[in-house]
């Protein structure tokens, strides 16, 4: 038995493979992102930052993606999809080695008289111990390694997909608490402007008992203090939705916001970004699709090798005796050796049909490869468009307050002295709100364009080795 293991080790390793050579598709995007982005703004901003702590500086943001990471349903499904994944990729591994097994076992039987041939009843017995390899196949044709390459591959898929969606959660927990922030702020504005407006709809109820104001005056007030009521109502409505979102992504309740300001995150979406091969090559979502490319490939080898000869071996080598205590007595030594060839002749061509449909999955999986890419460039080049037409915007719209608040003031004294309608205070009033509100829309746009580069770019976590 000895001289025949490091044989058939040996034969195995030497096999051959049918699996095609590996090629990467070329990108299907251009090699450089859209003049629309303007010149030189791939190469401006600082550097981009590797964690998510030092990428969002808000300690209460920070404390609600932890707790995202930690008990997020939905990530701790990602995370038992690659535990399976390795699990079924060490199976596919193991197919290449022998199995060696320690049998101990006893035989018995009674031959009745007639049937003995001696004329006599006949009882016989044995004792066995051996190791024993059972149906191990000489991978001559690289068909094991085939698979083993693509249980790999699949594994790696996996990993890469669980890194995909760590980042898309972090972003979206930023996003949400985001949201959150926008809509307290809205929250407190549109409070504080139905208590204004209720002070105004009691000034003019006021210059109305007095002649000084009509009728036509405080329907005008009563009207906007309603409208302000009704906005608070359908504010306080939608900061309770952004609350439950918020905790169904963090798996568990997070706590109050504790008044932060969007204008105190401190994030910016000005961030170094490189060429478009630099980064769309180097995230997990992209390098998910790869790997199941290359497994879709190395199916196909697997494929063609079932149509050659298996050889499988099985042996045994160990000790038989009559009795239990002969076992090992001199002379007792027992082996076996079982070479089987199996050649395939008449399948109704499965073999030939699962060749074409391992071909098929390689070209899904090739355009599958594609898309991800083209995905991707569309993601970050959309990024890159928005984030400096957003930060002219929130400009422009800061601008548009300082200018209506200033005219609310003007208003405001001119009605006060008789001069200014109360229609014209009430317009002023209108515009400022709507300014303010647009305003914190605006940067929340900006702040969730940041939060989507630490995504689009890969969160730096595309180069780190799979676990």
């Amino acid at each position: 038995m000895r001289k025949f293991l490091p044989l058939a080790i040996a034969l195995a390793a030497a096999g051959c493979s049918f699996t095609p050579d590996y090629q990467r598709p070329a990108a299907p995007v251009p090699t450089a992102w859209p003049m629309t982005v303007g010149a030189g703004d791939t190469a401006k901003g600082a550097p981009f930052g590797t964690d998510w702590r030092a990428f969002f500086p808000d300690a209460h943001l920070q404390g609600l993606i932890a707790a995202a990471l930690e008990h997020n349903r939905d990530l701790r499904i990602a995370i038992g999809r690659v535990d399976e994944a390795r699990a079924l990729a060490g199976i596919a591994r193991a197919d290449r080695f022998p199995t060696v097994d320690l049998a101990a076992q006893r035989a018995a039987s009674l031959t009745p008289a007639d049937l003995s041939g001696t004329g006599r009843q006949q009882n016989s017995q044995r004792y066995d111990v051996n190791l024993a390899v059972a149906s191990f196949e000489l991978d001559f044709w690289g068909r094991v390694k085939s698979l083993d390459d693509a249980g790999r591959a699949n594994f790696l898929a996996s990993d890469f997909a669980h890194q995909a969606f760590r980042l898309s959660l972090i972003a979206d927990v930023a996003n949400a608490y985001f949201s959150l922030l926008e809509l307290g702020e809205r929250l407190e504005l549109a409070q504080a402007t139905r208590k204004s407006r209720e002070e105004t709809r009691t000034l003019v109820a006021r210059r109305r008992d007095v002649g000084l104001a009509g009728d036509l005056d405080f329907l005008q007030a009563d009207g906007a203090f309603q409208n302000a009521r009704a906005e608070v109502a359908n504010l306080a409505r939608s900061h309770a939705a952004a609350e439950n979102a918020l905790r169904l992504l963090v798996g568990s309740s997070p706590a109050a916001a504790g008044g932060g300001k969007l204008a105190q995150q401190g994030l910016v979406a000005d961030v170094a970004v490189g060429l478009p091969a630099e980064i769309l090559l180097a995230r997990p979502d992209v390098l998910a699709a790869e790997q199941k490319l290359i497994a879709a490939n190395a199916n196909i080898g697997a494929a063609r090798a079932a149509f050659l000869p298996k050889i499988l071996l099985t042996a045994a080598a160990g000790t038989a005796s009559r009795g239990l205590s002969g076992l090992f007595d001199a002379g007792s030594g027992a082996w076996s050796f079982t070479p089987v060839l199996r050649l395939p002749l008449f399948d109704a061509g499965r073999s030939t049909d699962n060749v074409d449909l391992a071909k098929a999955r390689k070209n899904i999986a090739v355009a599958e490869y594609e898309k991800s890419i083209q995905l991707a460039f569309r993601e970050i080049a959309d990024l890159l468009a928005a984030r400096s037409q957003l930060a002219e915007q929130l400009q422009a719209q800061e601008a548009n307050v300082a200018a209506q608040g200033q005219r609310l003031k003007i208003v405001e004294a001119r009605y006060q002295a008789g001069v200014s309608s109360h229609l014209e205070l009430l317009d002023a009033q209108r515009e400022h709100f709507a300014a303010q509100q647009s305003a914190l829309a605006v940067r929340r746009q900006l702040l969730a364009t940041a939060a989507s580069f630490y995504k689009a770019l890969g969160g730096g976590v595309a180069e780190a080795k799979p676990s």
